[in-house]
């Protein structure tokens, strides 16, 4: 599991590394835009409700992974959260279930038009 640190908060938030790869791609370029967006997640570590944090470039952010790679991310799917972060809405993934909208997004139909590409996470 990786780990988020966000702010001054010291109690880190925890996503799978692949998955937090996605969320560092994601805020890196947004940020890096002065662009400031919403993160909400559930059923991380059990919760069941929800939680959403404001991610804005005054804000420290510090990711911790457990793999000293970088993940292999579905570019179709990075494109789908990147879409996602940019509505008004802001970015929302269930901890639960995001495997399978990245599985799904680089389906047979996707690859065969050219979009189910891996890129690798920085």
């Amino acid at each position: 599991m990786a780990t988020l640190f966000y702010g001054s908060d010291t109690a880190p938030i925890s996503f799978p590394d692949r998955l937090m790869g996605y969320l560092k791609v994601i805020a890196s370029t947004k940020l890096r835009r002065g662009e400031s967006f919403t993160l909400t997640w559930t059923g991380a570590d059990g919760e069941t409700g929800r939680s959403t944090i404001w991610l804005q470039p005054a804000i420290p952010l510090r990711f911790v992974f457990d793999s000293p790679e970088p993940e292999q991310l579905v570019g179709e799917y990075l494109r789908a959260l990147a879409d996602q972060a940019n509505a008004a809405s802001g970015l929302v993934v269930d901890v639960r279930t995001w495997e399978t909208a990245e599985q799904a997004s680089h389906s047979p139909v996707h690859a065969a038009r050219g979009t189910g590409r891996a890129v690798r996470a920085a």
